[in-house]
């Protein structure tokens, strides 16, 4: 059994918390993009409230501890550990709820290459104790603009997590598929369940456009977030996302187990 104090730890140690890789100009560059309500960082979500870049940045020092001084403009940024851990312990509480009700729940990630193995654990034990893991319109195709033009995908599962895959494209095996922050794969998967006629999920655990996405359709949706990701927290703020947990989302794939494990035992859903 993990504790929270090795927990804590090892955020520290490998970067998830603390002073973390993702930098002050990143973070103040989606602050502002959102403020101007670019797709690209608003993820799906339709913002309420005004949101301008001073409001999201007391928001963020609110839920990830990030500096709220305006002036600091460089270097890298900081979350708290112990709002890492608070966010951690509602994440597991919804996983509670979700086996308790025993709903049906999505999976999804624009990260695939960090944190498909994060969520394919809580897929595991979620199937394991009696929750419908969902895998709708598998295959379809979808559209999404890029830096680079527009790229077709397909959306694809490993291990009851959806991803996407660029068409077309021939893959390793091992590959775990596209990043990607857009809320259409998540569109997509819910429209593939609405045509046949399935269960709707009670549950969209993933993060950026899944989450955003889910929650901005009233789907209750929780996921992990960067210091440049304010979506999740504007969404949190304003009821549309019921966790939104605060860390780096850019470290090493295995840097992720010791969180699954943890999530886990506090959800009691150890194997």
């Amino acid at each position: 059994m993990l504790s929270t104090g090795a927990l804590r730890a090892h955020l520290l140690a490998a970067r998830l918390a603390g002073p973390v890789a993702t930098s002050r100009e990143d973070s103040l560059r989606s602050y502002r993009l959102f403020a101007a309500r670019d797709p690209r960082v608003t993820l799906g979500l339709d913002p309420e409230g005004p949101w301008d870049e001073d409001d999201l940045l007391r928001l963020m020092a609110d839920r990830c501890g990030v500096s709220g001084d305006p002036g600091l403009v460089s270097g890298p940024d900081v979350i708290d550990p112990e709002r890492t851990l608070s966010a951690l312990e509602a994440f597991a509480g919804r996983l509670r709820a979700a086996v308790a009700g025993r709903v049906p729940v999505l999976f999804g990630t624009g990260h695939p290459h960090r944190l498909l193995g994060f969520y394919a654990g809580l897929a595991d034990a979620l199937s394991a104790a009696g929750c419908v893991v969902l895998t709708p319109a598998q295959g379809r195709c979808i559209d999404i603009t890029t830096r680079f033009g527009v790229r077709t995908y397909k959306l694809d599962y490993v291990r009851g997590v959806a991803l996407v895959r660029e068409r077309g494209v021939v893959r390793a095996r091992n590959e775990p598929g596209a990043h990607t922050h857009s809320p259409l794969p998540v569109r997509v998967a819910l429209d593939g369940l609405v045509e046949a006629g399935g269960p709707l999920p009670g549950l969209v655990i993933g993060d950026h456009g899944w989450v955003c996405g889910a929650g901005q359709l009233g789907f209750e949706a929780i996921g992990l977030a960067d210091t440049d990701d304010p979506a999740l927290f504007v969404g949190e703020a304003e009821g549309r996302v019921s966790v939104a947990v605060p860390l780096d989302d850019g470290v090493r794939a295995d840097y992720y187990g010791p969180l699954t494990r943890y999530v886990l035992n506090r959800a009691c859903l150890s194997q």
